[in-house]
């Protein structure tokens, strides 16, 4: 597989137009080439934490640089206060979704569930240190990582949804889209991204189910999207594309950095 950490920023470019003010529950009108999309701070951290995993660099310290070269993308006030110190600070115990969209690549490149759990959590501890937050990125990753080596989606709802989000194993999309709102937190993202990730039908269907939930539209999506890739095995190409023109060079280059250590790791 190609693309893998494109399948994050696909999401997240996707979902930004829908974040705020046109927030919308129409499926049919979430347009995922949308004029006005781009990438946000899921997308950078993402690529960040990324880098730091495959280089065996400190996660808190890449975070931090990498963020700090692009200002502008959106940042939570917590993390965007960590950003502007002089030099990184401590954690300060958020349990926002932010720790669960930068985690895809801990579940793209680990060998096994526990060395998934170990590298989702050094992901999340340099900010969100939030049992929640630990929690959040942990589950996202481990769902990537099972589509990754084969699961079904019966054996993700039974073994992550239902382990680490009970009290949403029974509810479907069509129960949660009606009362759905925005929110920034793990508990009411990461649990909502899987279930569009399980009902959904492809990688750019799965998509649309997030971002047509009127919620926190581009971390739905960015969450959601590595699920359906590492499931799916497929993106469509004018989404790749579209992608490409408008990530960082640097972006780029580790996106194909990160393919061939994942693929020399098999």
């Amino acid at each position: 597989m190609k693309n893998l950490l494109l399948s994050e920023a696909i999401g997240d470019i996707s979902g930004k137009p829908y974040e705020f003010h046109y927030r919308t529950k129409n499926y049919d009108a979430v347009n995922l080439l949308h004029p006005k999309n781009d990438y946000t701070d899921d997308t950078v951290c993402t690529f960040a934490c990324a880098e730091a995993l495959m280089n065996g660099l400190d996660v808190a310290q890449n975070l931090w640089h990498r963020c700090r070269e692009e200002p502008y993308r959106g940042y939570g006030g917590g993390f965007m206060r960590w950003l502007t110190g002089r030099e990184v600070k401590p954690a300060y115990g958020s349990y926002g979704n932010g720790s669960a969209m930068r985690v895809s690549s801990a579940g793209f490149m680990a060998q096994s569930e526990s060395e998934c759990i170990d590298l989702a959590t050094k992901t999340a501890v340099p900010t969100h240190n939030h049992p929640e937050g630990i929690k959040g990125a942990v589950a996202a990753a481990l769902v990537t990582f099972h589509c990754m080596h084969g699961k079904d989606k019966d054996y993700i709802k039974e073994n992550v949804l239902k382990q680490y989000y009970p009290s949403w194993y029974s509810r479907t999309y069509a129960d949660i889209k009606p009362d759905y709102d925005f929110s920034e937190t793990c508990q009411l993202t990461v649990p909502v991204a899987i279930i569009c990730f399980l009902e959904s039908k492809d990688y750019a269907d799965c998509l649309k189910l997030a971002i047509s939930l009127g919620g926190d539209a581009d971390t739905l999506a960015a969450i959601a999207g590595p699920m359906a890739y590492a499931y799916y095995k497929e993106m469509p190409e004018d989404l790749i594309q579209h992608a490409k023109t408008k990530l960082s060079d640097w972006m780029l280059d580790l996106s194909d950095q990160f393919d061939t250590f994942v693929e020399g790791r098999k």
